[in-house]
């Protein structure tokens, strides 16, 4: 038996329940502040995890996409190739498209703001560096940045 009084047990209990959900409110709050100012990585200065051609990087989805996938995706890329296209999109964006051997698919490059970018033409061998997203009939690079031009 308790020696205090009910009404005094479930008060105790109310406290301590608002005091749990408004600690659990301000650490949501935080969480939230921290993951909006959180800055994507500047893929320019990090070192890639895998370093390869776009021929090399399409024939292993082609091979086996599940364990490229497994390899490949979310990982940070160094990939070179001969441009086979550039195009433009919304929002500053280009997509730059490595040829591959394969005469059905490329390595698409999306890279955010093509005023950062000097002028690409098809023809041109180029080094990149970006995060692979996957494949969906092209193998799919993301936040890429420009390493090198052959001239």
């Amino acid at each position: 038996m308790s020696i205090l009084p009910k009404q005094h047990n479930r008060r105790t209990w109310y406290i301590v329940a608002l005091v749990f959900i408004f600690l659990l409110a301000v650490a949501g709050i935080l969480a939230a502040v921290y993951l909006y100012n959180l800055k994507e990585k500047d893929l320019g200065k990090v070192k890639p995890d895998y370093v390869m051609t776009a021929s090399a990087l399409q024939k292993a989805f082609e091979v086996g996409e599940d364990l490229a996938v497994e390899k490949y995706a979310n990982k940070i890329i160094e990939v070179t190739g001969v441009i086979g296209s550039v195009k433009y999109g919304e929002n500053n964006s280009v997509n730059v498209s490595l040829e591959t051997e394969s005469n059905y698919t490329l390595v698409i490059c999306t890279f955010r703001n093509f005023e950062d970018l000097p002028d690409l033409n098809p023809g041109q061998t180029i080094t990149i560096r970006g995060e692979c997203s996957g494949y969906l009939l092209d193998v799919l690079m993301n936040n890429c940045v420009l390493v090198g031009v052959k001239k």
